[in-house]
């Protein structure tokens, strides 16, 4: 299995713009979750599945508007990409990189 846990600094395109957010994945006792931090709020990382070297998850946000985010991403090493549908919006692009400790 990829090596998902840790923070990675990501760039979402969305219908409004660009947006940054940092994804601090954890797994506890082999369960994968975390929190996505952005200018605007906190928010849990729920749901999250591994597959090899794809994860996928949920966030509810709340900021610009009340939106469930559901994301697709592939990890190549410090690499993550893929999309994410936001509500009835079509669906947009994510990519991070892993954070230095």
């Amino acid at each position: 299995m990829t090596d998902f846990v840790g923070s990675w600094n990501a760039t979402l395109s969305t219908p409004i713009g660009v947006m940054k957010a940092v994804f601090h994945i954890t797994d506890v006792d082999g369960v994968l979750g975390g929190v996505a931090t952005s200018d605007a709020e906190t928010v849990d990382i729920v749901n999250a599945v591994a597959e090899g070297n794809r994860l996928t998850w949920t966030q509810m946000v709340t900021t610009p508007m009340k939106l469930t985010l559901k994301f697709d991403v592939t990890v190549e090493g410090d690499t993550m990409s893929g999309g994410y549908k936001a509500g009835i919006f079509p669906s947009s692009k994510v990519e991070a990189t892993r954070a230095t400790p």
